[in-house]
């Protein structure tokens, strides 16, 4: 058996089942097609509408992937800066806390009013709940390095950039990228949020819009067709970071071998 149907089997085995489930909850309860429509139903509804969720697909996916990339980045500076000096840390790491408890629904508004409706407001609200498991992996791995290394690296008088990137940033690695495996799911949530609060209903409405728009006029079918897409921006994302792991870490870390 190859490796690829070793990996592909196992999760094409359980969307089987579950869309078996599904159709055959619909039958044996005959739940109304408004209440939860087929899988088939769902089909149909994205194919009808193929032409508008492709563009609004590539507008969400825009807007997720930039606030991703931007989060990733700042996630990782800031972590390392935070990582410098328990004085930093204890002085920044409460704020980027709090940013994270504060419900994003609630600041949402507030990026639409400054950026506008769009992408400006989108990316934004993104970034704020994406970067957080960033720098808290990044400076968690900082913390979790080698003392006796540290104290090799400073036997040699290597000089604090050095050590960061030699020795620190490689050891945080692995926990970078578990930061941004769960950031991009949440990268995902920012976006459908902002759009959410944006409400826009034009031509060019991304995913979020569709599912508000679809959810007021009972088209559910349409808006369980936007929710799956918008699951699969999510999945890219986090593939892309499964890939990146494996790229930087398959050659020493046992969990990105196979």
């Amino acid at each position: 058996m190859t490796l690829f149907v070793r990996r592909a089997l196992p999760p094409l085995l359980v969307a089987m089942l579950f869309l078996g489930l599904w159709q055959g909850v619909i039958v044996v309860f005959s739940i109304e097609p408004y209440l939860l429509p087929s899988p088939v139903s769902v089909a149909l509804a994205a194919y009808d509408h193929s032409g508008r969720l492709a563009q609004a697909t590539l507008s969400t996916g825009l807007s997720t992937l930039s606030g991703f990339l931007i989060a990733a980045f700042l996630g990782i500076l800031l972590g390392s800066l935070l990582g410098l000096s328990r004085w930093l840390e204890r002085g920044f790491y409460p704020p980027t806390l709090l940013l994270q408890m504060v419900p994003l629904v609630a600041i949402a508004p507030l990026f639409v009013i400054w950026f506008g409706f769009g992408f400006g407001s989108t990316v934004t609200a993104t970034v704020v709940v994406a970067i957080f498991p960033v720098i808290a992996n990044t400076l968690g791995g900082i913390r979790g390095t080698d003392p006796e290394l540290r104290q090799l690296f400073r036997f040699h008088r290597a000089g604090r950039l050095a050590t960061w990137w030699k020795l620190e940033l490689p050891s945080a690695t692995p926990g970078i990228i578990t930061g941004l495996r769960v950031a991009a799911g949440l990268s995902v949530i920012g976006a459908i949020t902002a759009e959410f609060v944006s409400g826009y209903t034009g031509d060019a409405a991304p995913l979020g819009s569709i599912i508000i728009s679809s959810v007021r006029t009972f088209q559910t079918d349409l808006m369980f067709a936007s929710v799956l897409i918008a699951s699969l921006v999510g999945f890219t994302l986090f593939g892309l970071a499964n890939l990146l792991g494996w790229f930087l870490l398959h050659r020493w870390h046992s969990g990105e071998r196979s």
